[in-house]
């Protein structure tokens, strides 16, 4: 193996040595096999690439569109022409799969499944690396630099990864660029000649690895080594800086700073509805007199993009021994305190604090960090709710209907804010809203006419068959099919509110759990839920319950005994009052009595993988694209047809050498000007030009007999005897008789032809010899039998000597240059464009 070659296998085998630190984030771990084929191809590539050889830039651009075309026939060959070529719809499909992937990753705990945006995400970003670490230490021949991407790899993956092993997957990664640096040294090393390793130290003792080679191992394992020993020594901690407060959790350390990112809180949430059985997460007990409105809540979701709603960055504090007032919450509205013990589950590891809301106060052991905005708690530092006990003392405002309906104005700051929609958001949305509050004279009866259109009079239905997913046009689909999860319920009454200038988020948590025999309350994961708040001047952020028969409907959205215009609203299929049971009671609230639903409660809203839009895809655009994969299928031929095309013409125009002088070959009229591949004189590589006598038979011989000379070497590269340009005719004969192993039959063949060359090239009168076509297919098959099958496959389906046609187009671009370089100056991207493809030069042999 070539020294170049095991450099490209040691790039391919860090990468993928790096990339098995990914291996504990995604279950099953079958994709690192898909991943590891498609990047040998991708290094094949560019391995025959740099053997043509390619100029470097060209060598990369290979690469990357192999690349394109393997992710396009792996995950969207259905949008692809042919199944191969990518075309406006295979780029849609694949932003429509990163960003599945993307919301796939923010919902799912490690290990995460292998859905196909996840698999996109991570079979991608292995060939990106791959793609840079072969061009940075094979392409570009400096392995150091390509330990940048491959850190890269190994920390996304380490950042991610809490497991004990992971110095394990450090070990490996470190490995593999260990290899890559001796490898890529040794390569340098042979260049320069055979490397002395020293004599054998005791007689009989084999020669082992050469000097370079084996104090490299030396250093490198002892740099590992104190890579891996050196973080578990006691070594005395850095105070303040960049490394001051840095952990697993969310703040800035233990002081009462940080900020908290927009991270997903369903996190945690969806990996615990994943569980196949329903199971009891929280128990708690309360001195509440209605379960009814005991909803737990984890976080909510205040930053709608459009798409989904998420928990915007938000400073967070230490956690104060009271809480503030709720925010818009007056005196005048009837409240008292309650107290609720919570005990959760050793199995629910949840990063966020489960209470009800409006918190006045909280007692928990442990690390936790308290966002005012929002009134929540989120564990510090990695510190989860599993396994926790803790107190909440919370407030039960009971605000009235005409409290809420005469509510004050809203402060701009609060409207500006939970007002924004974005300009994505179809009209329809904002034109439905419109239409479902014709005629509400508050934004209190707005939001109780959009409560009701959800759960009574609009005719939707609670279906656990809809498909999950994120897009803009999401929730106009769902008003449309009318079908869905109790997210998709609170996300598009969210929505209307806010087109209606009424503040709104979502809140995500837990609704009331069921009553036990012994006074408690179990809360399973079956109970997870999600619902909108909207808020009211004089009252806050006011709880509403659009899902039907899921949840609770609030007293205060319910008509009085005095005949309210609001429409009855029914109470939920369950009551929290119910009467105690001595086992868990089966929920109805948002999530199904399957994985699926249960798993849908806590996602985005449905929609298609591909937008759904009309019209179709026009007749030109088809027909368009249909020309352009028919023209990318014909490309892998046009060398063979070229190289066919090319051996007729010479060899024809061969059987003519022995004519009249002056007869011209066929194809070129009597007098016409030899081409520019008929008058070159050819060694084994052949650009040796000279001038053509002035008589014309003489050109015609001259031209006819450099055909086939051209042929006879261009066959010897096909078979793997790479040209010589330095050699003479007769010299680059010898060569391929030698190379070839050709026996003396066939190599007077080859000497004939040479001998031909040098006559016309030499000779006072030159003049062509008969049978030189017979002589050159001679040696064509006498070459073809004594190398492999491969090398016969490749000879006829991707012949080397191909890369003239590139070398022509070169020469006629020089020339086009020269004869308007007195008009017009040429441009500097003109020169780099001729020196794209390089010659080969002197070859050892």
């Amino acid at each position: 193996m070539s020294g170049r070659a095991r450099v490209t296998l040691c790039s391919a085998a860090a990468t993928l040595m790096a990339a098995c630190a990914l291996l504990p984030l995604v279950d099953p771990a079958t994709w690192i096999f898909q991943a590891a084929f498609l990047l040998a191809v991708q290094c094949g590539v560019g391995a025959a690439a740099r053997r043509v050889p390619l100029a470097r830039p060209l060598t990369v651009a290979a690469q990357a569109l192999v690349t394109l075309i393997l992710l396009t026939f792996v995950f969207a060959r259905q949008y692809a022409v042919g199944g191969l070529i990518p075309g406006p719809e295979t780029f849609r499909h694949f932003g429509d799969l990163f960003r599945a992937g993307a919301d796939d990753v923010t919902r799912y705990a490690i290990p995460a499944p292998l859905t196909p945006g996840i698999r996109l995400m991570v079979i991608g970003g292995v060939l990106l690396i791959g793609l840079a670490v072969d061009t940075l230490a094979v392409t570009y021949r400096n392995a150091a630099p390509a330990g940048l991407p491959l850190l890269a790899l190994y920390s996304v993956a380490a950042g991610l990864s809490d497991a004990a092993a992971d110095w394990l997957w450090f070990l490996v990664a470190a490995a593999g660029y260990l290899m890559l640096l001796l490898a890529e040294g040794r390569e340098r090393l042979s260049q320069w000649g055979r490397v002395f390793g020293g004599a054998p130290r005791s007689p009989g003792e084999q020669i082992g690895p050469v000097a370079p080679v084996r104090t490299g191992r030396r250093i490198g394992m002892a740099a590992l080594g104190v890579a891996l020993v050196v973080p578990l020594l006691p070594l005395p901690a850095i105070q303040g800086g960049l490394l001051d407060g840095t952990g697993a959790g969310v703040g800035a350390g233990s002081g009462g700073g940080g900020t908290i990112s927009a991270v997903n809180p369903l996190v945690s949430l969806r990996d615990s509805l994943n569980m196949d059985e329903d199971r009891t997460v929280l128990t708690l007990r309360t001195n509440t007199g209605s379960l009814s409105d005991l909803y737990l809540r984890i976080v909510s979701l205040d930053d709608f993009d459009g798409t989904t709603w998420k928990p915007s960055k938000r400073h967070i504090v230490a956690v104060p021994d009271e809480f503030p007032t709720p925010s818009g919450l007056s005196g005048d509205v009837k409240r008292s305190e309650i107290t609720t013990r919570i005990a959760a589950s050793d199995g629910y590891a949840q990063d966020w604090l489960p209470m009800p809301y409006p918190p006045s106060s909280v007692r928990i052991d442990g690390n936790w960090r308290y966002e005012p905005v929002g009134m929540t708690l989120v564990g510090d530092h990695g510190q989860k709710t599993n396994g926790k006990t803790y107190e909440v003392k919370s407030l039960d405002v009971q605000p009235t209907r005409e409290q809420l309906a005469d509510a004050g104005e809203v402060p701009g700051a609060i409207r500006n804010t939970y007002t924004e929609v974005p300009d994505s958001l179809p009209p329809v949305v904002a034109r439905q809203a419109r239409d479902i509050t014709r005629g509400a004279g508050s934004d209190y009866e707005k939001a109780v006419k959009l409560q009701d259109y959800f759960a009574v009079t609009g005719g939707f239905e609670y279906d656990t068959e809809v498909e999950v997913g994120s897009g803009r046009d999401a929730i106009a689909r769902f008003l449309r099919d009318k079908q869905g999860f109790c997210v998709h319920y609170s996300f598009a009454m969210a929505a209307m509110a806010r087109t209606l200038g009424i503040p709104s988020r979502v809140a995500v948590g837990f609704a009331p759990g069921s009553p036990q025999a012994d006074g408690s309350v179990a809360v399973s994961l079956k109970d997870a839920h999600a619902w909108p708040e909207l808020y009211f001047e004089g009252v806050g952020w006011t709880r509403f319950e659009p899902t039907p028969t899921r949840g609770s409907t609030p007293s205060y959205t319910l008509p009085d005994t005095s005949g309210d215009t609001v429409p009855e609203v029914p109470e939920a299929s369950r009551s929290a009052d119910a009467a105690p049971s001595a086992a868990p009671s089966a929920s109805t609230s948002c999530a199904a009595a399957d994985k699926k639903e249960a798993e849908a409660c806590a996602a985005a809203l449905p929609v298609d993988a591909v937008s759904q839009g009309g019209g179709g895809t026009p007749w030109y655009a088809l027909a368009g694209w249909s020309l352009l994969g028919a023209g990318a299928l014909a490309l892998p031929v046009l060398p063979m047809l070229w190289r066919l095309r090319r051996r007729s013409v010479r060899l024809a125009s061969a059987q003519h050498t022995g004519s009249a002088p002056g007869s011209a070959p066929p194809g070129r009229r009597r007098g016409e000007e030899a081409g520019p591949d008929d008058l070159r004189a050819e060694g084994a590589a052949g650009s040796v030009r000279l001038d053509v006598p002035a008589k014309e038979a003489g050109e015609a011989a001259v031209a006819h007999v450099l055909a086939v000379w051209r042929e006879l070497t261009d066959t010897a590269w096909d078979y793997g005897i790479e040209p010589d340009e330095a050699l003479t005719p007769r010299r680059a004969a010898e060569r391929i008789v030698r190379l070839g192993e050709l026996d003396a039959s066939v190599g007077r063949s080859v000497h004939r032809v040479a001998g031909a060359v040098e006559q016309v090239l030499f000779a006072p009168e030159p003049r062509a010899e008969a049978g030189l076509a017979d002589e050159v297919r001679t040696v064509r098959a006498a070459l073809r039998v004594r190398v492999s099958r491969t090398t016969r496959i490749r000879a006829v389906v991707a012949p080397r000597s191909a890369m003239r046609a590139v070398w022509d187009l070169s020469d006629r671009w020089t020339a086009l240059k020269a004869s308007w370089a007195a008009r017009l100056r040429t441009p500097a991207w003109a020169d780099r464009l001729t020196g794209l493809v390089r010659r080969p030069g002197r070859q050892n042999g």
